[in-house]
């Protein structure tokens, strides 16, 4: 099995599910880092708030970063259900 396949979530309802919700986690990371740019951006047209801007920046930085981590982790978590059943296929027969 292969990572980063479209056949992967088509393995069993289970895999199906577990892509599901991969997607909405890294959807709802999406809109959070959209967010701390959106609100940092305005932020810092005043000097006042640059600081807390700033902040903005990089907490939206790392949700930016947990994206692919995210797309990673549910392909391995993807792989691993995949090899639990071929091993239970195989164990059958």
């Amino acid at each position: 099995m292969l990572f980063f396949t479209s056949e992967n979530r088509l393995q069993s309802v289970q895999s199906d599910r577990i892509f599901a919700a991969y997607e909405i986690t890294r959807t709802f990371v999406d809109f959070l880092a959209a967010i701390c740019f959106l609100v940092g951006s305005i932020l810092f047209f005043a000097t006042d708030t640059q600081y807390q801007a700033t902040w903005l920046f990089v907490v939206g930085s790392l949700f930016f970063c947990l994206k692919p981590t995210l797309k990673l982790a549910r392909e391995v978590h993807l792989w691993r259900v995949g090899e639990m059943q071929s091993l239970a296929r195989r164990t059958k027969d």
